[in-house]
């Protein structure tokens, strides 16, 4: 037997005065058909009344307690991003973003640039105070940084201020160890340094020339020391993949070791294809035990307020559901069908509010629920569970899960 946990990043909403959510009002035939031949309920993914990052709640869902597995996103990223990040490494999210001489925001993602790779070349190798500096962009304003060195602690603060108009805050340290006083003072000696070396770049003069703010400054968030943790193969015996389009998934895939499928047209937006994701998961079955998949349109049009666009995208995911299930075999694959969080057009962030979850497959107790939605789902037989007992679950549907006890 064989499994993929099927993720709709950013799948559930709040209703809206109709009473109506992107999900229930979309035309999900497969989606429904499916949710009748399986074991319904709600799942999430963290805990009850947390509202999780998509991080978090992946993490979660794989199996790995995020209160223990998680310091912070700048490790995934710097992972999903091509990092080979080390246990020990202090890892940031970073925007390359527009200063004025005094060090004022003026616009946190230098307008949206689109290719960073020349600029980061200035920084990536650096040497500061014996640690070495790892930099890398990830695509258009965003980049990862990372320290690898001796006494380094990720208890500093960020410095991201997160609204323009105010200063790039100092980094300090959040306790009074040696090594979180020495890596804030690193970290604000390399801001300083990008900006230097940045601030008259030639692709910055050009950007001025044409009346373009210029990348001139990198701004670190997300700190977080990389930590151990147990490969997926050593923890379940299973030959595990990923299929994402967004680099935090990547990241995270990369962490649990489990392999990459890289599939073209992939982009983590509403435009990514669809249907090269359906074919590389039938495909992947052949190779893997195991493969988690995560579509991240949903989630996209949820921050930007698109109800219209969130339908869509769901529609869409749809398609895919039809293509995968007429090119398995039930009888040789368990098919998990959830979210990571819901986010709500109305709030455009993630909520705490639980989500549908279906499990498909052999011999599973088939219920009464007859529609995948956040309203139907919670009558079935899987009720409200967390995130953390998805994967013991399908072990014990697989017949992998040891038994406890004599």
């Amino acid at each position: 037997m064989k499994s993929v946990i099927f993720i709709i990043d950013g799948l559930g909403d709040r209703p809206n005065n109709e009473g109506n959510t992107p999900l229930k009002e979309a035309n999900t035939p497969t989606m429904d058909r499916m949710a009748k031949e399986s074991i319904c309920g709600l799942m999430n993914a963290v805990d009850i009344g947390v509202r999780p990052g998509s991080d978090t709640a992946h993490l979660a869902i794989l199996g790995y307690d995020p209160y223990e597995n998680y310091t912070g996103r700048g490790p995934f990223e710097a992972a999903g991003v091509g990092i080979d990040v080390q246990p020990g490494d202090i890892a940031f999210r970073c925007n390359f973003a527009t200063v004025d001489e005094n060090f004022v925001v003026i616009d946190r993602r230098a307008g949206r640039i689109k290719n960073t790779a020349e600029l980061e070349k200035v920084i990536d190798g650096i040497e500061v105070d014996g640690v070495k500096v790892i930099f890398k962009q990830s695509g258009g304003y965003r980049a990862a940084l990372v320290l690898r060195g001796d006494k380094l602690s990720d208890k500093i603060t960020e410095g991201d201020p997160h609204h323009e108009g105010v200063k790039v805050p100092e980094i300090k340290p959040l306790d009074d160890s040696e090594e979180a006083r020495r890596t804030a003072n690193i970290v604000n000696k390399i801001i300083k340094i990008a900006y230097e070396r940045l601030n008259n770049h030639p692709i910055n003069e050009e950007r001025r020339k044409n009346g373009l703010p210029p990348a001139n400054i990198i701004l670190p968030r997300g700190v977080g020391k990389v930590p151990h943790i147990l490969p997926f193969s050593e923890k379940y015996g299973l030959k595990g993949a990923c299929i994402a389009g967004t680099g935090l998934i990547k990241g995270i895939a990369k962490m649990v070791k489990l392999d990459f499928i890289d599939v073209e047209g992939a982009t983590g937006t509403p435009e990514t294809n669809f249907m090269n994701k359906a074919k590389a998961i039938v495909e992947g079955l052949k190779t893997y035990d195991f493969i988690l998949v995560n579509v991240k349109g949903a989630d996209e049009a949820s921050h930007d307020g698109n109800y219209e666009l969130k339908k869509k995208v769901i529609e869409k995911v749809d398609g895919m559901l039809e293509y995968i299930l007429n090119n398995i075999d039930k009888n040789e694959v368990y098919f998990v069908l959830t979210g990571d969080h819901s986010t709500p057009i109305e709030e455009k962030d993630h909520s705490a509010d639980p989500i549908p979850i279906i499990i498909w497959g052999k011999s599973v107790r088939v219920d009464d629920v007859e529609k995948f939605d956040e309203f139907s789902t919670h009558k079935g037989g899987l009720c409200w569970i967390k995130g953390k007992y998805i994967m013991p679950t399908l072990l014990d549907l697989m017949g992998l899960l040891k038994k406890y006890g004599a």
